[in-house]
C-alpha cells in the first residue's frame, strides 16, 4: 500500500531579530529601535495566552523551550525534521509567528510609511528565499504582500518571487489603508495578470483586511493600562483575552471579502489561471455562504461583470485550507467539495495540529474513504500549486502515514482531544448562515461599488 501524501496548506516563519541588520535596507535601520519595541510588545502579550491554551505539559517543550521543534520556524533542518516526524512531505509557508514581530509590513507593527512597510516586505522574502528556499520540493515559500502602492515595484517584486521559486504571494489587503482600492477596482489588473502569468498563487489567510497599526495600538494600550495599575503578568493575560484577543477577533469575517470581490469583479473570468487560496478561515461557513453569493449574483447578473456564479469559481480557482480542521468540517466535506479541501497544520503556533498531528488526523478522518482522504490530505495540493508528484511521493514513502495509520489506528485519547477543541475549537459546530447577517452589509456595498466600477 502507497504511503500517504501530505501536504499541508499551512506553516509559519519568522526572520530572527539579529538579522534584521542584514536583510533590512540601511536606510531603515533608524527605525529598527521601534520595530524591536513592536516586536517585544507582540511577543509578551501574545506567548502567555499561548501557554495557557496549550493544555498539556509535554506539549510546552516543543511550542517554547529554546531548544524546542518551533524552532523550524527560522532552522530548516529542525523544519524538516519536525515534518519527517509528522509524515509531512511539503508544506506552505507563511509570514507570522509570536515569538518575533515582522518588519513593519504586518497587524502588529504600527503605522509606516509605506516604503518602510515594503522595505520590510523585501527583507523578509529575500530572508525566507535564503532560508528555506535550498529544498522548494518540500517548503513551499509564500512571498510577503506589500502596500502595493506602487504598482510597477509591485510587479517587479512578484517577478522576483518567481524568478526565486516562491508558490504565491499573500493577496493585496492583507494590510490595508484607507485609500487601498478594493480588489475588483481595475487598479489591480496588472497584479492579477503578473501572478497568472508567474503561476503565483494568491493567498488570503486569517489575520486579513486589517488596517495598519490597528492590533499593536490596542496590545500597547492595554501593556500601558496594565503596567500602571502595577498588574501582574496573570492580569495582562486576562485583560488581553477580554479587550483583545476576543472570539470576535479571531472570528473575524474579513478575510472572505477577497473571495467574492474578485468573483464578482470578473476576476476570474479576466484571468482563468488564477488561483485563490484561503486558509485558516474556518470552511464550515462556505457552502451556505456561497449558495447566498450565488442568489445575489443571480439577482444582480445584469450589473456585474462577472460571468458565472461565484460557486463555479470556487470549484475551479479555489482551494480551501483547512488549518487544523475541525471535526464538523471534515462532515461536510461534500457540501464544501472534497476536490477543494487541503488540510493545514499550522506549524509552529500552539492552535494548530502540531505537535499531535498524527492523533489529530486519525481522530478527524476517521471513517473517511481512501481516495477522499488522499485528495484532501495532499493530491488536491498537488494538482492545485502543480507539484511534483514523483518527487513528493518518494518523499512519502520515506516519512508519510500509511493508510491504516489514520483510518485503523488506536482511538484517540479523550482528553487529547478535549485539549484539540480548547486550542483550536475542533468540536466547535458549523457555522453555516449564522454570520450572513454580518457580512451582508460588505456584500451591499461591494455590488454596489463593481458595478459603478464596471460602467
Amino acid at each position: 500500500m502507497k504511503k500517504l501524501i501530505v501536504v499541508s496548506s499551512d506553516s509559519h516563519a519568522a526572520m530572527p531579530s539579529e538579522l534584521w541588520t542584514e536583510y533590512f535596507e540601511k536606510r531603515f535601520h533608524e527605525h529598527l529601535p521601534q520595530i524591536q519595541y513592536e516586536s517585544d510588545l507582540y511577543s509578551g502579550s501574545v506567548v502567555p495566552l499561548s501557554k495557557m491554551i496549550m493544555g498539556r505539559p509535554e506539549n510546552m517543550e516543543d511550542h517554547f523551550s529554546p531548544t524546542g521543534g518551533y524552532r523550524g520556524v527560522y532552522d530548516r533542518d529542525v523544519r524538516l525534521e519536525q515534518m519527517d516526524r509528522e509524515g509531512i512531505a511539503a508544506e506552505l509557508i507563511y509570514h507570522g509567528d509570536a515569538r518575533v514581530g515582522d518588519l513593519a509590513h504586518n497587524v502588529t507593527n504600527s503605522v509606516w510609511p509605506f516604503d518602510v512597510w515594503d522595505g520590510g516586505v523585501r527583507a523578509y522574502n529575500r530572508w525566507a528565499h535564503d532560508a528555506f528556499g535550498s529544498a522548494p520540493d518540500r517548503l513551499l515559500l509564500i512571498g510577503a504582500i506589500g502596500s502595493c502602492s506602487d504598482m510597477d515595484a509591485t510587479v517587479a517584486e512578484l517577478r522576483w518571487l518567481a524568478d526565486n521559486g516562491f508558490t504565491g504571494t499573500f493577496a493585496p489587503g492583507f494590510l490595508t489603508y484607507p485609500e487601498m482600492p478594493p480588489l475588483f477596482d481595475p487598479y489591480w489588473e496588472p497584479l492579477w495578470a503578473e501572478c497568472e502569468a508567474q503561476g503565483l498563487a494568491l493567498v488570503v489567510h486569517a489575520g486579513f483586511g486589517f488596517e495598519q497599526g490597528l492590533l499593536y495600538e490596542r496590545l500597547d494600550r492595554v501593556n500601558r493600562e496594565v503596567k500602571e495599575t502595577g498588574g501582574s503578568a496573570m492580569d495582562l493575560v486576562v485583560r488581553l483575552s477580554q479587550d483583545v484577543f476576543t472570539q470576535e477577533f479571531f472570528s473575524d469575517i474579513k478575510a472572505r471579502r477577497p473571495m467574492w470581490q474578485m468573483m464578482y469583479g470578473g476576476v476570474f473570468d479576466r484571468h482563468p489561471s488564477l488561483k485563490l487560496v484561503a486558509t485558516e478561515i474556518r470552511l464550515d461557513w462556505i457552502p451556505t455562504n456561497l449558495a447566498h453569493l450565488d442568489a445575489l449574483f443571480d439577482e444582480h447578473k445584469s450589473e456585474l461583470p462577472a460571468k458565472r456564479r461565484p460557486s463555479e469559481y470556487w470549484r475551479e480557482n479555489c482551494l480551501a485550507g483547512a488549518s487544523f480542521i475541525h471535526k464538523a468540517e471534515v462532515e461536510m466535506r461534500h457540501e464544501i467539495g472534497v476536490d477543494t479541501i487541503l488540510f493545514g497544520r499550522d506549524y509552529p503556533h500552539p492552535e494548530g495540529t502540531w505537535p499531535n498531528t498524527s492523533d489529530w488526523l486519525r481522530d478527524a478522518f476517521a471513517g473517511v474513504p481512501e481516495n477522499e482522504l488522499r485528495a484532501m490530505l495532499g493530491e488536491n495540493g498537488i494538482r492545485f500549486f502543480e507539484l511534483d508528484r514523483s518527487a513528493l511521493a518518494t518523499i512519502a514513502e520515506k516519512i508519510g502515514p500509511t493508510l491504516e495509520d489514520i483510518v485503523d489506528g488506536p482511538p484517540v485519547d479523550p482528553d487529547l482531544v478535549a485539549m484539540f477543541d480548547g486550542r483550536g475549537g475542533y468540536l466547535r459546530p458549523a457555522e453555516g448562515d449564522a454570520r450572513i447577517p454580518e457580512i451582508a452589509p460588505m456584500l451591499e456595498d461591494d455590488l454596489v461599488g463593481v458595478g459603478s466600477t464596471t460602467r
